[in-house]
């Protein structure tokens, strides 16, 4: 859309703080919601070619999408697991069920050599045809009380499944190369998952499919003559749980240009809807929809997390504030929905601030959803360094985008307490405690404001007109800096303005920002580094993508009908 819009973006200074990225919501352009709208645009269907599962719920079965142009099956295989042997930590070797989604229709070999190497994850080998290794454990209360109800003839407790929200959780899903899948590159030119993440949401989305029928199938082989299915309604509360800890973390770090089309997203959306000079009627009536709803979702949105628990409540008296306002006749006003953001600003905690941008964003689809195709990049293009540029050019970046760099004082110890690194064990991302722990030599290069600090220093003992190589040549330890220096010049929200390594610094708040992109729901904190969520819980299941609307779910019907 070329139409420019009075209202500017809002500032990365104000958006990439990283209390406020760890406020964020779902919106319309999340990636679940981008691939299910395309699912049911395109009329994809799904079909399962392959269920042998025996009665003791092991086996494998195979779940095959189909697209106007391609095909892709999620295989399954489901394992008995000892109590003792299920966690979610990384470290764990064993899991109740294992994944991965072929690129097309496997063949009897296929299955053959998946099922040698799929159960052992990344301990096994994976070819170019897969394309998303992924591993689950139960929920085994829920599991069993669900089986058990329909084996009995009966529906289970909607207490629980509201309580719990999924039957089983993925403890991983990887994608992108990882552990020998196949790389991004191999989906280049297939429109459905082009877009970000959209291999490993449709991996999910079928997943959750498989929890169902899995549950369903127990039943029957428990009491065939009295077994039921799941009601749609009762179905449709479940999605797919997720223990996410440090290993995402990084992420947003270490891919800016990407966390820059992210956010320049969003934010062109919000700025999109907030330029609009009136508040259409049918807008008007799907934001009161959207907004009673979405009290609805928080006064059942549980933590353990105190923290959380807190924001939660703020939350809650915010969307009142909000229903009083909209009441009040707000909507009426020129330019209704900037002076509703505006207002926002003053009246609202953070939580209730984003939450609000993704309600302004919701009613405007036809506005707003041609940007899902836009939050795809070639980093490899801002990898290049302009040796070129001289010294006052990279010192002029410097104090326009890393003035908040400048002003921390990095011989603190509280300021510099944290180093991330690489586990030897499971080369995932870690914490370390710099003062405490041994370690801090093997750091990753996440000290962006120190870094940028030590460069500034440096610039000191050359002259202006310098070339930036020059430098270079002399301090390579600095190559890392200038490039991000450069890359945030051309991309201003690459760039999270805080210190990554301070004392202060809370890594839930990286995780909560990249899962809300995701489009996850339900944050439930268990520490300062790791989160369980839940994913497209009431979204439509593979065989209602005809029938139940596709992206009406992600602030779900109050009474729970999925109309």
């Amino acid at each position: 859309m070329n139409k420019a819009f009075a209202v500017p973006l809002r500032a990365p200074a104000t958006v990439m703080r990283l209390e406020r990225m760890g406020s964020f919501h779902q919106t319309r352009l999340s990636f679940m919601r981008t691939l299910l709208r395309r699912l049911a645009r395109e009329h994809w269907s799904v079909d399962c070619p392959v269920w042998r599962i025996g009665a003791a719920g092991e086996g494998i079965a195979v779940y095959r999408a189909r697209g106007p142009q391609s095909s892709y099956s999620l295989v399954c295989f489901a394992h008995h697991l000892e109590p003792e042997e299920r966690t979610d930590r990384v470290i764990a070797e064993r899991w109740d069920s294992t994944f991965t989604l072929f690129d097309g229709d496997p063949s009897e070999a296929d299955l053959t050599r998946l099922a040698a190497n799929v159960p052992l994850q990344e301990a096994g080998r994976c070819s170019e045809h897969e394309l998303v290794l992924a591993r689950a454990n139960k929920s085994v209360r829920l599991f069993e009380h669900v089986v058990e109800r329909l084996a009995e003839g009966n529906q289970p407790d909607t207490d629980q499944i509201e309580a719990v929200g999924y039957l089983m959780r993925t403890t991983a899903v990887y994608g992108n190369g990882k552990f020998g899948v196949a790389d991004r590159g191999r989906l280049v030119g297939r429109p459905a998952l082009t877009g970000p993440f959209q291999a490993e949401m449709l991996t999910v989305w079928l997943i959750r499919a498989f929890t169902v029928d899995l549950a369903e199938s127990l039943a029957k082989t428990r009491s065939p003559n009295t077994a039921v299915a799941l009601n749609d309604n009762i179905r449709r509360k479940l999605g797919v749980g997720n223990a996410t800890g440090l290993g995402m973390a990084p992420f947003l770090i270490n891919h800016p240009p990407l966390l820059h089309a992210w956010m320049l997203a969003r934010e062109s959306a919000l700025s999109r809807v907030r330029s609009l000079s009136r508040a259409a009627p049918e807008a008007v009536e799907s934001f009161s929809e959207m907004l009673s709803r979405a009290k609805h979702q928080v006064a059942g949105w549980r933590t353990v997390d105190p923290r959380q628990q807190v924001r939660i409540e703020a939350l809650a008296l915010d969307l009142e504030r909000l229903c009083a306002r909209i009441a009040g006749g707000a909507l009426r006003a020129k330019a209704p929905w900037d002076a509703l953001y505006r207002w926002g600003e003053d009246a609202l905690s953070l939580e209730g601030q984003e939450m609000l941008v993704s309600l302004l964003i919701e009613p405007h689809g036809a506005l707003v959803d041609e940007l899902a195709d836009t939050m795809s990049v070639d980093e490899d293009a801002s990898f290049h360094i302009d040796g070129a540029m001289s010294i006052a050019g990279i010192k002029d970046l410097i104090d326009r985008d890393y003035a908040w760099a400048l002003e921390t004082d990095y011989a603190s110890a509280e300021t510099t307490a944290r180093f991330w690194y690489v586990s030897e064990e499971k080369l995932e991302p870690r914490l370390g405690e710099r003062h405490a722990e041994p370690g801090a030599e093997l750091e990753q290069p996440f000290a962006v404001g120190r870094d940028i600090a030590g460069l500034y220093r440096a610039l000191s003992a050359f002259a202006s007109d310098d070339s930036l190589a020059s430098l270079l040549l002399a301090h390579p330890e600095h190559r890392h800096t200038a490039r991000r220096i450069q890359i945030a010049a051309r991309y201003p929200y690459a760039e999270i303005r805080d210190n990554l390594i301070s004392a202060t610094m809370l890594p839930i708040d990286l995780l909560r920002c990249k899962l809300s992109f995701f489009g996850a729901t339900r944050f439930d904190p268990r520490s300062d580094r790791w989160v369980r969520i839940t994913m497209f819980k009431d979204a439509p299941f593979p065989d209602e993508l005809g029938e139940v609307p596709a992206d009406s779910w992600a602030f779900p019907p109050i009474h729970g009908d999925g109309a």
